[in-house]
């Protein structure tokens, strides 16, 4: 399974009148780079997401954004102030004793005076908000990772044409190279021919130069590993494996062998056809750089 490197997942998850979501979304990049935003009363569990990340991305420019929404009915703790009560009415009691005064303080009056009430948002319940955070995360890495799959998919499909393209083009060299010395030995004997006139070729000496021939512009070998390296990359596409730096490196090879394959034919017919092999790769090592 190819996957790319971007993509992006939302998700969001609801308990009551609490609401955590979270979105992600990646570009290329050579290594994984995280960049998590969390609300403060998310920010503890920061080490659990950065774990569930690394165990499903491991290559990718990633933004994590997470935010936290309240609804309105938050619960309170309402504690009165025994100390504060006790002395509003030591003072009521006293103030009706000093002035000869009725002492009819209520409790209905005690309720409206300054300070007889403490009033406190009840603290949040740190196991549900990790079990929200980490749903949300775990609901956007699925997204995330299904868009990348297939995102990582269409570019699989592309690469596997041009890397067929490139095996077409192995073959013509594979099939045109033994074409080449045979013409080379054919042109070799006509000139000698005609310059010598009437003398007999010595064919021995022909022999000689046409196997030198051979060998200089010989590419059994890059052939062979150009080969392998477009079964090694097909292969790789169908891993399960992240796939992008063993590509990367393969591609690297097979631009090698392209090279030199360029570099030691005189035939025009093999030149053009290596340009073209040469070009396909830099489009083939241009596509992996998307793939994680």
């Amino acid at each position: 399974m190819a996957y790319s490197m971007t993509g992006f997942g939302h998700y969001e998850f609801t308990s009551g009148s609490k609401k955590v979501l979270c979105s992600i979304k990646s570009v290329n990049h050579r290594y994984l780079d995280l960049n998590i935003k969390l609300p403060r009363k998310l920010s503890v569990f920061e080490g659990e997401i950065r774990n569930i990340i690394k165990n499903n991305i491991s290559r990718g420019k990633v933004d994590i954004a997470f935010s936290y929404e309240e609804g309105c009915d938050k619960e309170y703790d309402i504690t009165y102030n025994s100390a504060v009560v006790s002395a509003y009415i030591d003072g009521a009691a006293k103030m009706a004793a000093d002035f000869g005064l009725v002492n009819n303080l209520s409790t209905s009056d005690i309720i409206s005076l300054p300070d007889v009430f403490e009033i406190a948002e009840k603290s949040e319940d740190e196991d549900e908000l990790k079990n929200m955070t980490l749903e949300a995360l775990k609901g956007a890495v699925s997204e995330f990772k299904k868009a990348r799959a297939d995102e990582g998919n269409r570019l699989a499909g592309d690469l596997i044409q041009k890397l067929d393209e490139l095996y077409d083009d192995v073959l013509f060299v594979e099939e045109r190279s033994p074409k080449i010395v045979e013409e080379y030995k054919t042109a070799l004997t006509a000139r000698i021919q005609e310059l010598l006139g009437d003398v007999s070729v010595d064919e021995s000496r022909i022999a000689t130069e046409v196997t030198i021939f051979a060998d200089k512009i010989c590419v059994d070998e890059e052939i062979v590993r150009l080969k392998s390296h477009i079964s090694e990359a097909k292969k790789a596409l169908s891993s399960e494996d992240t796939i992008g730096r063993k590509l990367d490196f393969i591609a690297q090879e097979m631009n090698r062998e392209s090279n030199t394959i360029l570099s030691k034919t005189s035939d025009a017919e093999i030149s053009n056809k290596g340009i073209f092999m040469k070009t396909n790769v830099e489009k083939i090592r241009e596509q992996i750089q998307n793939l994680e």
